[in-house]
């Protein structure tokens, strides 16, 4: 049948358009449906032209801190009209070139919305297509925060501020999450007047505390004021209002981001029908991506497990290995995860907090830019990479802010993935002069 395929991937993000490319090239038939660009969240309004303007932000703070040129507000105007533009530009060429990869011999591409019929088939724009398996890949959606007082005008999502090619003056941060801190620091160098309001102590709860601390204070050095524990009571006549315990403060703004998270696309997509469970969390599925309906498959941000890119990407494998009969080695447990703040931060693995809260013994490691040649060399000395292993020396965790964390990060998940320790990670040659001598030093 010309609409029939062997898998059927709703949503062409990372997780839908790489599970794609990686099932035809197992010799499976695949339609990928999208409703909007292909690329998703991450592509379009998300990771990528987010990492755009870090990098434009990165030069100009660079420059601030030289006093180069005597920047002014004019300056920082300019340039970030010169960053939007070229921000577009990056993801029209991503855009482009991921169409080149669909365009791959047995993937067929349908633009529209689909809506499950059964555990084989779909309807997008009132046609029917069968395959004999399903995965979902639909992505997620930014939060919003159940409070009244709320000015439509003054409140944005990270999507508002990827499309506008004009920066507010003051701009508060709700959330102090990846989203939030990115933006902090983006904005920041880009002139803004940045506040952060975050109801936990810490920012970044994923992260070591003990590195998003540091991180936090770089940033507060830079002009960001932080205001934690504190919870958002309204937004409204160009101010914003937050209660710490019991003491309300009204800070003036005009614009204030909504970065408290993101939750799963999964309305209109017949899951009732189909008898698919889910929860607000997201689709349920098990190790090999199943959903409760034999056939359906969930992948990305929309199982709500770990909502990363790369994450997505590798849940897709999983799921298409799984309808193949093929093994794997992908590990879940270790995924890594940067922040691309300005220094940058990355971590993987468990935290000194939660070992201690495990009553696990374990060993921690410090090591700091400054001790390192590379780093004093590119003028890069704020940063400090903790190392964690087991009593039996087992790399178990690792968590870094400075200049190329994620590529730090990076190393070391590799060598958590292969099981290795401590002893085994010195006994590897290093080059000299680079950042990752930090990891040995």
């Amino acid at each position: 049948m010309e609409n029939s395929f062997d898998i059927i991937i709703i949503g062409g993000g990372p997780g839908g358009y790489k599970t794609a490319t990686y099932a035809a090239s197992k010799g499976l038939t695949v339609l990928v449906v999208e409703k909007a660009e292909l690329g998703g969240t991450c592509l379009n309004c998300g990771c990528i032209p987010t990492k755009t303007y870090a990098r434009n932000a990165e030069i100009i703070q660079t420059l601030k801190e030289a006093d180069v040129y005597g920047l002014d507000e004019l300056s920082f105007s300019f340039n970030f009209k010169t960053a939007y533009e070229r921000k577009n530009n990056v993801i029209d060429a991503l855009r482009n070139g991921i169409s080149t990869l669909l365009s791959a011999p047995g993937i067929t591409v349908v633009k529209g919305e689909a809506v499950l019929k059964s555990a084989s088939s779909v309807s997008v724009n009132g046609e029917e297509y069968s395959a004999k398996n399903i995965i979902i890949a639909t992505g997620s959606e930014s939060k919003t925060l159940p409070i009244a007082d709320l000015d439509a005008d003054m409140i944005c999502d990270s999507t508002w501020l990827l499309s506008t090619d004009t920066l507010p003056k003051r701009i508060c941060i709700v959330g102090a999450g990846v989203i939030g801190m990115e933006f902090a620091s983006i904005l920041n160098s880009f002139g803004c007047e940045v506040s952060v309001v975050e109801f936990l102590k810490e920012c970044l709860p994923a992260l070591d505390g003990d590195i998003a601390k540091r991180l936090r204070k770089c940033l507060e050095k830079r002009g960001v004021a932080f205001y934690m524990q504190s919870g958002l009571k309204s937004a409204a006549k160009g101010k914003v209002v937050f209660e710490k315990k019991g003491k309300e403060t009204e800070l003036e703004t005009e614009k204030v981001l909504l970065a408290v998270g993101r939750k799963p696309n999964v309305e209109g997509l017949g899951l009732d029908e189909v008898g698919i469970a889910y929860d607000k969390k997201g689709i349920t599925v098990n190790d090999m991506m199943q959903t409760s309906v034999p056939g359906v498959y969930a992948i990305g941000d929309v199982n709500g497990r770990q909502m990363l890119a790369h994450a997505a990407e590798m849940q897709g494998k999983r799921a298409v290995n799984s309808i193949l009969g093929l093994q794997d080695d992908i590990r879940f447990e270790i995924m890594p995860a940067a922040i691309f703040t300005n220094p940058e931060a990355a971590c993987v693995g468990k935290t000194e907090e939660l070992l201690k809260a495990e009553g696990m013994e374990y060993i921690c490691q410090k090591h700091y830019y400054r001790a390192n040649g590379k780093a004093l060399a590119m003028n890069e000395t704020e940063g400090m990479l903790k190392l964690l292993a087991g009593k039996n020396g087992l790399i178990i965790g690792c968590h870094v802010y400075g200049a190329h964390a994620a590529d730090l990060v990076q190393e070391v998940s590799v060598l958590m993935c292969r099981n290795t320790t401590l002893q085994q990670l010195h006994d590897m040659t290093h080059i000299h002069p680079t950042l990752s001598e930090i990891i040995v030093e």
